[in-house]
């Protein structure tokens, strides 16, 4: 059984109690109201009529006989039907009313009993059908204090009893309609009582199914039990909300780190791979041969072992700085130092020789790199500068990739140009974000769409900016600049 349902039973159970007992007040309170009226009206003309009587019989009292009669004004009393009875004689005197209806009101056999030891009571009783109040009044000698004549005094009650009938219905179908009508009001406003329960409910449905705790329930009612009950489910919904964000939160970075790990340890896995076939070729071209290895192949040797060791030792970087990225989604900050420019962008030119590309690799004027000193991390700047020309590679299949540099007064930029497939304007204002990839290039190349995530972040955290020149088809410029020092520039 409902809550409404329970309520709606509850008041109108109460209402029914209350309207029966007011009903049942209300109708003896009239009910004797009306009856006392009729009882003092026929009782006084019957005191009245037997103080005659009982004068008259003072008067003509003869020996043993008594003669009762009522007077010739008796007769013919209009209200009050009225019958004397001589209990001696055994006789009946009866009112003009009565004669004229030829009518005896009856006379019980206890009666006499009754009025020897009381002065008189009331009776209803029907007359040809019709009800009647008679009041029983006993006459009685003055010496002897006998009972010598009952003096009945009726008044018909035929319309008292149907306007008792009628209040007493009247009363039953009113309480009855007004039961029904209250119950019909109350269940309609149990109903709008507990529409905010409702609205929990179904809140609470809709997040349990879509998972959308940003939703509220709406109250603009007064700040009663419902309306405290509301703002404190509001505000439970809200902790709930920043209690899921923040595992939510936690959840899509631990899957950005490892996305992000498989991302970025692939450009040094490349790298090592690419220096490992190198000297695999070098060598088999000398196995067959007695020749000792040329200088030039010795030099090219040691030079791709050393890249080889660097490039594990920046892989096992790596897999620090990509933990340490995952606790900058929490606000740690990358630790810096003083980094010369110049060397480190042309490593970085040398190694990107050697990654996968098709494009031509240009590389343009660095002199304005010249004793430029960036206060940041080495390998995270490493590995911006990777991601920008990884993607020119990627995405220019024909064509070139140039690399050039230029400075400010207190900046130094660095600029990536490719003439590959572009990126749609659309997808410009998302390109840094993560996990997002541009519908151009889906199902052209592969990625998984943190590599400009990433180096965005790690522009952010140098205090740097990026600019974005591109147009379908024709290609795209990366301009990035870095704050810097020149100390030794003259």
């Amino acid at each position: 059984m409902s809550l409404r349902l329970r309520l709606t039973l509850w008041y109108s159970g109460i209402l029914a109690l209350t309207m029966l007992l007011f009903g049942i007040v209300l109708y003896f309170f009239l009910n004797y109201f009306l009856y006392d009226q009729i009882r003092q009206d026929v009782k006084r003309e019957a005191t009245n009529t037997s103080l005659r009587i009982q004068k008259s019989f003072a008067l003509s009292k003869k020996g043993l006989v008594v003669d009762l009669e009522l007077e010739s004004r008796d007769f013919y009393s209009t209200n009050t039907f009225l019958q004397l009875y001589n209990v001696a004689l055994k006789s009946y005197n009866r009112s003009a009313n009565l004669q004229f209806y030829d009518v005896a009101l009856p006379l019980e056999k206890n009666t006499i009993d009754k009025l020897k030891q009381e002065d008189g009571f009331y009776e209803k009783t029907k007359v040809l059908g019709q009800d009647f109040l008679i009041y029983n009044h006993g006459i009685r000698s003055d010496d002897q204090n006998q009972l010598i004549g009952i003096l009945q005094a009726a008044v018909p009650i035929g319309s008292y009893e149907r306007t008792s009938v009628t209040l007493r219905y009247t009363l039953m179908i009113w309480a009855l309609l007004t039961i029904i009508a209250a119950a019909s009001l109350g269940w309609f406003l149990a109903r709008k009582a507990l529409k905010p329960i409702e609205r929990v409910i179904e809140a609470a449905n809709q997040i349990g199914s879509s998972d959308d705790l940003e939703k509220r329930i709406h109250y603009d009612g007064p700040l009663d039990e419902i309306g405290r009950l509301t703002e404190t489910i509001n505000g439970m919904l809200s902790r709930i909300q920043v209690t899921y964000l923040e595992l939510d939160e936690a959840y899509r970075a631990q899957r950005r780190f490892v996305s992000d790990a498989s991302h970025e340890l692939r450009t040094p896995l490349t790298t090592i791979r690419g220096n490992v076939d190198l000297l695999e070729k070098m060598w088999k071209q000398t196995s067959g041969s007695t020749e000792l290895a040329k200088p030039d192949q010795m030099q090219m040797s040691l030079e791709a072992m050393h890249d080889i060791a660097g490039e594990a030792q920046r892989m096992s970087r790596l897999v620090n700085d990509l933990l340490a990225l995952a606790r900058a989604d929490a606000g740690v900050l990358m630790e810096k130092k003083p980094v010369e420019m110049m060397p480190l962008v042309q490593e970085v030119v040398r190694r990107a020789h050697l990654l996968e590309h098709t494009a031509d690799w240009l590389v343009g004027d660095l002199d304005a790199l010249e004793h430029a000193v960036v206060q940041g991390n080495r390998d995270y700047l490493q590995q911006l500068l990777f991601i920008f020309i990884e993607n020119a590679f990627k995405y220019t299949p024909v064509g070139t990739v140039r690399f050039e540099a230029s400075r400010t007064d207190s900046f130094i930029g660095i600029r990536i140009t490719d003439t590959g497939i572009g990126i749609d304007k659309e997808d410009i204002p998302h390109i840094f974000d993560r996990f997002y990839r541009a519908d151009l290039s889906r199902g052209l190349t592969s990625g998984t769409g943190l590599g400009l995530s990433i180096a965005k972040w790690i522009i952010d955290e140098h205090g740097g900016s990026i600019e974005v020149t591109t147009r379908k088809d024709e290609g795209s410029t990366f301009m990035i600049w870095l704050p810097a020092n020149f100390p030794l520039s003259v």
